[in-house]
């Protein structure tokens, strides 16, 4: 009778191992024996940045979104075209990504190098990154797991389809999130990380100039606020980049008072200001604006959760020499 048992009790070892093996390796230690000083150096380098160009933060976080999103958080965004390989940084959407971020990027790279040469992913210099530049402007602490790996490919074809746009329509928004994993409630605090940053004249041009036959503006705008917009953009198209604060109280500012501005008319841009008029989106955008809290603990548990999203680890990426470049010549 005791045979069967062994059996049974050797098959369910077998699939212990298995699942074991299967999990992730990421950890908040993954560095603290290979790279000991990681931490310190990107605290340092990141500080430096931040406070010579303040468009840092909202720079390096909507990098990592845009990474994210397409494909997972396996640094893709960061490489640059050359001759023989076209990559996402060229796609359209991606154009006006301020390139404070891919300077911070290098920055850290080199350093990291230098100290611990081919221990550190860029993937993981960028979610760090972005994690510790939100709290440098006021924004929620959350945990970054750390241990993947970087991408061998950047493909800009697929970037469109996987990226919101400023005039993507609800139901599209939603839709996309959903398909990422992430609820309306979650889409919501994501882009709340319009609390920071800019958009240029282009993004919103549409709401401000010739909006319909009796209006020259969209009338969802506060009138004083879209008057203002309308000076601001004037020459926008002779001079593309014109850009306004997303947040046009507190911009360099991590904090709630970008859903206070929705429910003002202030949304910068249509995707936002429709997140206070949707049924779906609303009792969140209310709820965000009323509780900084709440919509911190959110933000944290939303970024803490595309910071994994679709990872790549052990053989699936490699550690980058260049952030910038792939380890071998792509053709």
């Amino acid at each position: 009778m005791a045979f069967p048992n062994l059996v049974l009790l050797f098959k369910l070892f077998s699939f212990l191992l298995l699942f074991r093996s299967t999990q992730s390796k990421l950890s908040a230690d993954y560095y603290n024996k290979t790279c000991p000083k990681f931490q310190n150096i990107m605290q340092t380098i990141l500080a430096e940045k931040q406070l010579s160009a303040p468009t840092t933060a909202a720079a390096t976080l909507r990098v990592f979104f845009h990474d994210c999103f397409v494909n997972g958080c396996d640094s893709s965004m960061l490489i640059a075209s050359n001759g023989f390989n076209k990559s996402e940084r060229d796609a359209n959407v991606n154009l006006s990504v301020a390139g404070d971020a891919f300077d911070l990027i290098t920055r850290v790279k080199t350093a990291l190098e230098l100290e611990c040469p081919g221990v550190v992913s860029c993937s993981d210099i960028l979610a760090v990154s972005a994690r510790d530049l939100v709290v440098m402007v006021g924004g929620p602490f959350y945990e970054v797991l750390l241990g993947r790996k970087d991408s061998r490919e950047s493909n800009p074809s697929i970037v469109d389809k996987n990226l919101p746009k400023a005039l993507t329509p609800m139901n599209e928004l939603l839709s996309l999130f959903s398909s990422k994993g992430f609820s309306a409630e979650e889409m919501v605090a994501l882009v709340g990380a319009h609390t920071i940053g800019f958009s240029h004249c282009k993004e919103f041009a549409n709401r401000i100039f010739n909006f319909s036959k009796t209006s020259e503006f969209d009338p969802a705008y506060n009138p004083v606020f879209a008057q203002g917009l309308r000076k601001l953009c004037a020459n926008y198209t002779k001079s593309p980049a014109m850009s306004a604060f997303n947040d046009v109280y507190t911009p360099g500012k991590f904090d709630n008072m970008y859903y206070k501005n929705l429910q003002k008319g202030l949304g910068l841009l249509s995707s936002d200001q429709a997140m206070v008029t949707d049924n779906r989106t609303k009792p969140f955008v209310d709820r965000f604006a009323a509780n900084e809290t709440a919509f911190f603990d959110m933000f944290a548990r939303s970024m803490e959760k595309l910071s994994v999203y679709k990872v790549k680890e052990n053989n699936d990426g490699d550690v980058r020499r260049r952030c910038d470049q792939f380890n071998t010549l792509q053709v």
